[in-house]
């Protein structure tokens, strides 16, 4: 309507006076309801060109939708394990804080388990100090042994100087003396063998077994932490209704819902026209009203382009894909970034919101090699822009009327 009563005055009224000032004719006599058509052919003719080439224009250069929203993601609320409540620490829609505690599942087992790797880490203690004594007593039976072998030794080489000089000494005596010294060195070398175990068991096998204690004493701690649920981030619990003895499935049931504090309040999401995919640009001047905010006019700027329809996706399946499917009309996803902080205070997340863009030229009419016909074309499309400006302020205040008035709420 606004581009219609704006060409009109550049058509139609100088179509009537020069009807009226040039040729005579006169409202309610040469121009009727009847031959207004006749009178003023041109004007209202090249009104409608001329309306429908603005429009044209404008929406194109200067895009707009209706398809924004302040989208924001949440968190499930979710143990690593699933078990039963036990404790809960906070209610519905309470403010929590990045590592606050929210509930804990029952953690009987898990400190069963704790007990029972703290037991062996005991019992690898306790191993390690019988092996320490047990040292020591091999290191007694090793002078024990070389005792007894350092006086079969001598003994044997007694009788064996006794036989040489042909003493009273007999041949099976001495070979007696040598079968005796062989078994106290074998008895020697089980002693140091013994001794070389004990040392290994002391300095490898005790300590690796205790070693794997401790992993599994922190294995249960770990175990037992996963039992207490905190908030990963700093936000808002929803729909939390646990309560003592609820089982908690990480599969099936989530005990809740965390929206994070900046969730919805940094940008907002719109959906354009793919005709416009050739116009959106990283950087582009845009400006929203939202219905969470009414007669406000947000500044933005375009920080992203989505360069995907989300409308032609396809996920690999067990039957095949009929295009006809999935070849419906997608938008063209852009994000928008409020130009001051804190413009987007006092919308809700998840808020509707109106959006328009804007193409700047400025850039193009500074270069030194643009043509005429180019300049005042891109000039008329820069100018065209305070058009849908003044659609989307008309549009705040209207927003309030058409949803509590004419939406019937």
């Amino acid at each position: 309507m606004l581009e219609l009563l704006l060409c009109s005055l550049l058509t139609v009224f100088p179509d009537y006076l020069f009807r009226r000032y040039a040729q005579g004719r006169r409202l309610g006599r040469e121009i009727t309801l009847y031959t207004v058509w006749y009178e003023l052919r041109w004007g209202i003719t090249a009104c409608l060109l001329l309306t429908v080439s603005l429009i044209t224009v404008i929406f194109y250069y200067h895009p707009s939708t209706k398809n924004v929203t302040a989208i924001f993601r949440t968190v499930s609320i979710l143990p690593e394990a699933t078990g039963r409540v036990a404790e809960v620490f906070v209610g519905l829609n309470s403010k929590v804080e990045a590592g606050d505690a929210l509930f804990r599942l029952d953690s009987s087992a898990q400190e069963a388990a704790h007990e029972t790797a703290q037991r062996a880490i005991d019992e690898a203690t306790a191993a390690m100090a019988v092996a320490r004594t047990e040292l020591a007593a091999a290191d007694g039976l090793i002078q024990q042994a070389q005792g007894a072998y350092q006086q079969a030794l001598d003994e044997l080489a007694t009788r064996q100087e006794l036989l040489r000089r042909k003493a009273d000494v007999s041949v099976r005596e001495v070979e007696r003396l040598q079968i005796t010294a062989d078994g106290r060195k074998g008895a020697l070398d089980a002693a140091i063998a013994n001794k070389s175990t004990i040392e290994i068991k002391l300095s490898s096998l005790l300590p690796a077994q205790k070693a794997s204690a401790e992993a599994a004493l922190a294995q249960a701690q770990v175990e037992i932490d996963k039992t207490l649920v905190r908030a990963g981030v700093a936000g808002t619990v929803q729909q939390f209704v646990l309560r003592p003895g609820d089982i908690v499935n990480t599969m099936i049931r989530p005990a809740g819902i965390l929206v994070p504090e900046e969730a919805g309040r940094v940008n907002l999401v719109a959906g354009f026209g793919q005709i416009e995919a050739q116009v959106m640009k990283k950087g582009m001047i845009a400006e929203a009203t939202c219905i969470g905010k009414p007669f406000t006019i947000i500044p933005m700027v375009v920080t992203d382009v989505q360069d995907v329809i989300a409308a032609g996706q396809l996920r690999a399946s067990d039957q095949l894909i009929d295009v006809q499917q999935i070849a419906k009309g997608g938008s063209l996803t852009v994000f928008l970034q409020p130009l001051y902080a804190g413009a987007l205070d006092g919308i809700p997340p998840g808020s509707s919101c109106i959006a328009n863009a804007y193409t700047n030229n400025h850039d193009a009419l500074a270069a030194k090699d643009i043509g005429t016909g180019k300049w005042l074309f891109l000039h008329m499309v820069d100018t065209v822009a305070v058009v849908h400006a003044m659609i989307i302020r008309m549009q705040a205040l209207m927003l309030p009327v058409q949803t509590l008035v004419l939406g019937g709420h």
